[in-house]
């Protein structure tokens, strides 16, 4: 493939080999921006012809749209030999899609650059941040910008351009260069005017350069904009910030220091239960934030403290007042994660007149730790009902995300969870928790992907993403890199998370498996028996704690059929967690391969409940359609 670059941010065009080629028809640069909005979907060639032709389309269209197809390959791939399959722009199914690496498209490269700075230092922010903005030569999609199909996708991509300034430009300021993010934040604010966090910063640049006159009067400019213009009053924050620059206030603008030592001096004078309670609700800052290690250690000698005070009610309140949600369900430190459900049990168990909010807390955590078990629901519901009946939203906001991680005792509950996390949004915003709106949409984004809702699904995900950035949660993106690798056919999986062992271990090598196949059944359909299937071969790796289930596909493809069946006869259920339908796809394809009878009647009796889902409710790992897997079961004639 030639080294190709498409360039949507401004006028579309495409360079090939360093050189410009031309796109001299209207329907090319539309076709080209309209399949790069998809970000690598596939789009069927009906619905592309009803994008192309407002009302009726044209007599012909389907040979039209054919006809630009094939015009646009030889521009998009100049070199190829005649009679050789295309590379980038791809017949899939009956429509086409865009399959190139987010490099070599400036707005999916633009997007990979915002995510990767969340989290990062401020250093690693502006040169990311500051490398991605300079892409820009114009309005997203310019020339089609108010065409229907691009509607939508400019507006995202123009809101993320606009917080992605402002967080670069706090980057600078972080850094100690405010001048820097002045000449940024000027221009920005004189284009959106009603942004009050450009506003804020613009001021506290100015304020940082010396410039105190220039800052106040930024604000009485911002004051000015949203009366005159909105009749709104500034912020509570605005004002502030306002009173404080006219104080002269020498804490308003330093550059960021590592660590926490002003948070641990302002609590230090405290005692020692007050010390708890404060590194308690710091603590889960820092989780979600993604500091997971030192928060294990520093959750668990919390409550070994409490313990130690012989406060039963401190105890509870240590406990139950870290609540932080939870997307995966395998817990990242199993002997920990049964520290603190004891610790709450015993809690329960010593404060028979406990308020109901405490109770609520400690079910909902003893759902939380004991996740992807099942066994918890009852603790969940109850939680959730005491929230409800207190009418506290961030007490239903753990719950609800307790009770997710309790949807796992069967295969098939893929539209329960859809609700959950609909439910959880909901309760996110009259909280006013970004924290557990990321974590609605997470569950929400999974649960689409188990019932082949792609393109509601990537909804989720960028808004997931827009959030993260927003509100700096890191750990979000990872979830969103994943599942456009999987679903998205981006060609790069994202990096693993290192403080994520409950996540990271065994997936790069699962999710691999799962692409290829998936692979064999698109090449080979339903007509695939088990014979031709086990003449592939199938990629080993690190499958870490799944290693059991996958293990006999690996040894009956790698001809060691005997083996393989002698591990199948041994295997346990897999567990249920978020991979609970993949893994038994897996264990039913080496038990259809093998002619294991009593394990496909296992496979088939666990997979029955998810008919008509995908093997994908993690949102990272995709097996396919069940129906396949069902389809193999029932050819092998067994039955429940």
């Amino acid at each position: 493939m030639s080294n190709l670059q498409i360039r949507v941010l401004g006028p579309i065009s495409v360079i090939a080999d360093g050189v410009s080629r031309e796109l001299t028809k209207r329907r090319h640069r539309e076709i080209i921006g309209i399949l790069v909005a998809q970000r690598g979907r596939a789009m069927s060639t009906a619905s592309l012809i009803e994008e192309l032709w407002d009302g009726s389309p044209a007599e012909g269209a389907v040979g039209a749209v054919r006809t630009f197809v094939g015009e646009l390959r030889r521009i998009l791939e100049p070199h190829r030999p005649p009679r050789t399959p295309p590379s980038v722009l791809l017949t899939v199914g009956d429509g086409y899609a865009l399959r190139l690496n987010a490099e070599a498209v400036d707005a999916w490269g633009f997007e990979s650059a915002v995510a990767a700075a969340v989290g990062a230092s401020p250093e690693e922010v502006d040169s990311l941040l500051s490398t991605a903005l300079s892409d820009w030569h114009g309005a997203a999609f310019e020339e089609f910008a108010e065409r229907p199909w691009a509607i939508s996708e400019v507006k995202r991509l123009t809101e993320l351009r606009k917080t992605a300034v402002e967080h670069c430009a706090e980057a600078r300021l972080d850094c100690g260069r405010p001048a820097d993010a002045v000449s940024m934040l000027e221009a920005h604010v004189e284009g959106n005017p009603w942004r009050e966090e450009g506003w804020r910063l613009l001021a506290l640049a100015l304020y940082g350069n010396r410039r105190q006159g220039d800052a106040l009067a930024a604000l009485r400019r911002a004051r000015s904009q949203l009366v005159n213009e909105l009749g709104l009053d500034p912020s509570p924050g605005l004002v502030d910030l306002e009173g404080r620059i006219l104080r002269g206030d020498s804490e308003l603008y330093r550059p960021k220091t590592p660590g926490l030592a002003m948070t641990a001096t302002a609590y230090s004078r405290g005692g020692t239960r007050v010390q708890l309670e404060a590194s308690n609700a710091v603590l889960g800052s820092l989780a979600v934030a993604g500091n997971l290690q030192t928060v294990r250690t520093q959750r668990l000698a919390a409550i070994q403290a409490a313990a130690d005070l012989n406060d039963p009610e401190l105890t509870a309140r240590i406990i139950g007042g870290y609540d932080v949600p939870g997307i995966w369900t395998r817990t990242d430190d199993p002997a920990a994660a049964a520290v603190v459900i004891a610790a709450a049990e015993d809690a329960l168990a010593a404060n028979p007149r406990l308020s109901d909010r405490s109770r609520a807390r400690l079910l909902a955590t003893i759902a939380m730790e004991s996740r992807g078990t099942g066994d918890r629901h009852q603790e969940a519901c109850e939680a959730e009902s005491i929230a409800r009946r207190l009418g506290d939203a961030q007490l239903l906001c753990f719950a609800l995300s307790a009770r997710f991680m309790q949807t796992f005792a069967a295969a098939g509950l893929a539209a329960q969870r859809a609700d959950i996390g609909q439910q959880l949004i909901a309760a996110a915003f009259d909280a006013d928790s970004p924290t557990f709106e990321i974590n609605g949409r997470l569950i929400r984004m999974q649960a689409l992907c188990a019932m082949n809702d792609i393109n509601s699904a990537s909804t989720e995900a960028d808004a997931v993403d827009q959030l993260a950035l927003r509100h700096q949660r890191p750990l979000a993106s990872v979830f969103t890199h994943w599942f456009r690798w999987t679903f998205l056919t981006s060609n790069l999986p994202p990096p693993l998370p290192t403080e994520m062992p409950g996540f990271a271990d065994g997936i790069a090598a699962l999710a691999t498996l799962g692409l290829e196949l998936r692979q064999e059944t698109e090449l080979g359909g339903a007509e695939l028996n088990s014979i031709e299937l086990g003449s592939a071969q199938l990629s080993d790796g690190d499958f870490g704690p799944y290693e059991r289930w996958v293990r006999p596909l690996l040894l009956v493809r790698a001809g060691a059929r005997g083996q393989a069946a002698e591990a199948l006869r041994r295997l346990p259920d897999p567990p249920h967690d978020l991979l609970l339908e993949a893994t038994w796809c897996i264990v039913a394809q080496a038990a259809c391969e093998v002619g294991e009878p009593s394990l496909m009647r296992r496979a088939l009796a666990a997979l029955e409940p998810a008919k008509g889902e995908r093997a994908a409710g993690s949102g990272v790992v995709d097996l396919g359609r069940v129906d396949h897997y069902l389809g193999l079961l029932g050819a092998g004639d067994v039955s429940v």
